[in-house]
């Protein structure tokens, strides 16, 4: 047979999501933040409660995250209150706030032994990267809930990006905050973000009397 009539044979690659659950990831519930709290509290695990307070406060990107710098937060021995940034996504600067508890946190890790000479508010363990990977953040995400029984699948690092936003909005209904909050360009983006559907909106709708 001629070279030119043999049957051309492909090499299908599995799709990167197969067996995986894809789509939006849950937020916290409230008792669910306190939960992973306590627990990192418990271990002493000064870094990860900064971490995560930080996460649920900033509501910034992992990659954002990762990247935040100790002046970003830190003036001396005190942490400010409100702190903005510029996003890598978007080029655009937003801003958040930094709760009692996470200022004391994050004071408290500033402050250690650990951080001596550091630049980065989360430097990385490993010697080739200047502060943690979002890839690291995501496995520490993965551990701390399923430290609690929540299942890691339905879970990311979206879920801490959301929670706050999304308890914001459920006692507001103010889509327009919470949009700044989240550093969206368009509000049509944070409708889809927070998975707002026509029953949410009728209901906020009917709580006003006018």
């Amino acid at each position: 047979m001629s070279k030119s009539l043999l049957p051309v044979v492909t090499t299908r690659r599995p799709p990167w999501n197969k067996g995986r659950l894809v789509g939006q990831k849950r937020p916290l519930q409230s008792k669910q933040v306190w939960a992973i709290r306590a627990r990192l509290e418990l271990a002493n695990k000064l870094r990860d409660l900064a971490l995560f307070n930080l996460a649920i406060d900033s509501k910034l990107r992992g990659c954002d995250l990762v990247r935040l710098r100790v002046n970003d937060l830190a003036v001396g021995n005190s942490v400010r209150d409100r702190v903005s940034v510029v996003q890598r996504k978007t080029a655009k600067p937003v801003q958040f706030e930094v709760t009692e508890n996470t200022r004391e946190v994050v004071s408290q890790w500033v402050s250690s032994q650990h951080m001596h000479g550091q630049r980065y508010l989360f430097p990385s363990r490993m010697h080739a990267l200047p502060h943690l990977s979002t890839r690291q953040y995501a496995r520490l995400v993965r551990e701390w809930v399923s430290a609690i029984g929540l299942d890691p699948s339905s879970y990311g690092t979206h879920s801490l990006r959301r929670t706050k936003a999304a308890l914001i909005y459920r006692k507001t209904g103010n889509l327009r905050a919470v949009q700044l909050l989240l550093g969206h360009s368009k509000v049509d983006s944070t409708v889809r973000y927070l998975g707002v559907e026509l029953e949410d909106a009728l209901s906020i709708a009917e709580r006003i009397d006018l």
